[in-house]
């Protein structure tokens, strides 16, 4: 499902002392089934466009297309954009509030009033998605789960709803390097069940591993666009929005700077692995 947002503009607290705006004149678009990181300092307004984009804020100057349709249209139904769009907060799993795993993934469902045996099959489908087995789970309390099962039972929550877009506002927060890991692969194969996903970190790395574009954010304004090679190739303009190269990406900086001609544009683990195996191995 595609988005398409155009000259997008938001002041908060309008006309008053305390006047901020949060986005100026930002324009974009993602194709269908596209994974997108969202980048930026705290302030950039990364957030923000966020909340735009699944209805939470109005008020904003633009317009918002989904898949061709203009929600930012008074008059277009939002109940319609509740369906289509599901986000996940930070620490999605502090939402928990059911007495079990498969009464909170059934909530959403059932306040958009489906069916009993229609719910049933959304959530069975949902915990095979974030991979929590269904008989296992089904009856535990999710308050006496994992933090990481926890996280799994948030994310189904919003999947048995449907959406055809995903959005999460910093979800791998507060994960160890395991959990954020494992997080990126699930999200990963929900993107090549056909979902679009549009991801706000501050982890470059997986950022730089897992997404095929990447938005960066700068007071307000978009400041690059483009594939994670080319985003974390250009340490200068990262610089300019206050951000740092990933940690592959410094690693391999490091390296020319002594001598090694790593090929600019590598970003990834496997790939300076490769490299300097091959290095090792006196084929460069």
């Amino acid at each position: 499902m595609s988005i398409k947002v155009e000259h997008l503009s938001y002041t908060y607290m309008k006309g008053t002392p305390f006047e901020h705006k949060a986005l100026d004149d930002v324009s974009f678009e993602i194709k269908d089934h596209e994974f997108i990181g969202v980048v930026g300092h705290t302030g950039s307004g990364k957030s923000t466009l966020m909340q735009i984009i699944s209805g939470l804020i109005k008020g904003y100057e633009g317009k918002v297309y989904i898949n061709g349709v203009d929600f930012s249209d008074k008059k277009q139904d939002k109940k319609a954009l509740r369906r289509l769009v599901g986000v996940v907060f930070q620490y999605p799993e502090y939402q928990l509030f059911e007495e079990s795993v498969e009464k909170d993934i059934a909530y959403g469902p059932l306040k958009l009033g489906v069916e009993q045996k229609e719910i049933e099959r959304r959530v069975k489908a949902a915990m095979d998605l974030v991979e929590l087995d269904y008989d296992l789970f089904r009856d535990k309390s999710p308050f006496s789960l994992s933090g990481g099962q926890k996280r799994k039972v948030a994310i189904a929550g919003v999947l048995a709803m449907e959406p055809q877009i995903l959005i999460m506002d910093e979800p791998i927060a507060g994960l160890d390097p395991m959990g954020r890991e494992n997080f990126m692969r699930l999200t990963k194969s929900l993107n090549e069940c056909g979902i679009t996903i549009l991801m706000v970190s501050h982890n470059m790395d997986n950022l730089a591993e897992y997404t095929q574009k990447v938005i960066v954010m700068n007071n307000g304004r978009l400041f690059m666009e483009g594939t994670p090679e080319e985003i974390f190739s250009d340490y200068d303009k990262l610089k300019q929005a206050s951000l740092e190269l990933p940690e592959v990406a410094r690693f391999a900086k490091l390296l020319r700077k002594n001598g090694l001609n790593i090929p600019e544009g590598v970003i990834q683990y496997e790939q300076i692995k490769k490299f300097l195996i091959e290095k090792l191995r006196g084929k460069k």
